[in-house]
C-alpha cells in the first residue's frame, strides 16, 4: 500500500510538472522571434493573423489551442503582382525565445503552395514560342499553368502536334480550356486536368514544354524539367528564366499589339539530366 501511495505521488508531481510547464509556455513565457521573407508577408498562427511588419518580428506565444503541444505557423507573401506563395510549419513551444526561419523550408515542411495570377500570353507570341520550340506532328506539348488552354490548342492546330496536356491549379481555368479545345475541334488530341505543376507525374512524356508561370515557379521547376525531360526536349518560357539555367536561345519579339516580348529556349541535354538527378539525390 505505502509503494502504491509513493507511485500514485509520484505520476501526480509529475503531471502537475508538465501540466505547469505547459501552462507557463501557454501563458507567454514563449517568445518566437519569426523571420519571413519579406517585410508585407502576412503571418497567421493557429489560422489567427499576427498583426505585424518587417522581415524579423518578435511574438509573444499564444495561448496553446486544448489538446495541442505545437503552434501551426503559416506565412503568404507575394513576390510580384501575380505570384502568392503559401508557406506552412509546425513550431514545438519550449521556454524563452523560439526561432521561426520562415524564409526557406526546413526538412519535414509542407511543400509551398504556389498561386500564380493567370494572364493570357496572345495568340501570335504563342505561335512565335511554338516555332522556337519547333513544334512539329510528332511532338506531345506540354503546358503547366495552362490557363484557358489556348498553347496547346494552337500547337495542334497550328504545329499539328500529336498531342497536348494543359495543367493548371484551377478547376475554373480547366473548365474553360476543355471548353475551348471542343470549340476548336481538338478535343481528342488534349487533356486538360486539375493539379500541381510540380507535381505532374507523366512530364517525361513531353517533347515540348511551354511556360508563362513567372520566376518564383520557374526555379522550382527548373531541376524537375532537367531531370524529367528526355535529351532534346524543348522547353519555351514567355518573359521569365530559371535563375543561373542560362537558356539555349533567347529572343525579343513584336506581336501584333505593338508590344515588345522575350522568349527563352532551353534544349535539354544528358548533362541537364544527370545534374537534375544530382540535385534530387542531394535532397533526399
Amino acid at each position: 500500500m505505502r509503494y502504491s501511495r509513493l507511485a500514485g505521488a509520484a505520476l501526480l508531481a509529475l503531471a502537475l510538472l508538465a501540466w505547469s510547464g505547459q501552462a507557463a509556455v501557454a501563458g507567454g513565457k514563449t517568445t518566437f522571434k519569426v523571420h519571413v521573407p519579406q517585410s508585407d508577408a502576412t503571418l497567421l498562427i493557429d489560422g489567427k493573423e499576427i498583426k505585424g511588419e518587417g522581415e524579423e518580428r518578435t511574438v509573444p506565444a499564444p495561448k496553446l489551442q486544448k489538446g495541442e503541444k505545437t503552434y501551426q505557423f503559416r506565412v503568404l507573401w507575394e513576390p510580384n503582382n501575380y505570384t502568392k506563395i503559401w508557406r506552412k510549419r509546425t513550431v514545438t513551444p519550449k521556454e524563452g525565445e523560439v526561432v521561426v526561419d520562415l524564409r526557406k523550408n526546413e526538412p519535414g515542411d509542407p511543400k509551398d503552395h504556389i498561386e500564380v495570377r493567370y494572364v493570357p500570353t496572345p495568340d501570335d507570341i504563342v505561335e512565335m514560342m511554338c516555332k522556337m520550340g519547333k513544334v512539329t506532328k510528332n511532338d506531345v506539348v506540354y503546358d503547366l499553368g495552362c490557363g484557358d488552354g489556348r498553347m496547346v490548342i494552337i500547337a495542334i492546330k497550328k504545329f499539328g502536334a500529336k498531342r497536348g496536356v494543359g495543367v493548371d491549379i484551377e478547376p475554373e481555368r480547366i473548365k474553360e480550356s476543355k471548353a475551348n479545345a471542343k470549340k476548336s475541334g481538338v478535343t481528342d488530341k488534349v487533356q486538360f486536368r486539375v493539379g500541381d505543376v510540380l507535381k505532374v507525374k507523366d512530364l517525361s512524356d513531353a517533347d515540348v514544354v511551354l511556360l508563362y508561370m513567372g520566376d518564383d515557379i520557374n526555379n522550382r521547376l527548373k531541376p524537375i524539367l532537367k531531370r524529367t525531360l528526355k535529351p532534346g526536349a524543348r522547353v519555351v518560357s514567355h518573359r521569365f528564366t530559371m535563375g543561373e539555367w542560362k537558356p539555349t536561345k533567347s529572343e525579343r519579339v513584336t506581336g501584333m499589339d505593338g508590344q515588345e516580348y522575350r522568349l527563352h529556349l532551353w534544349v535539354i541535354t544528358k548533362a541537364d539530366n544527370n545534374e537534375g538527378k544530382e540535385i534530387k539525390k542531394s535532397k533526399n
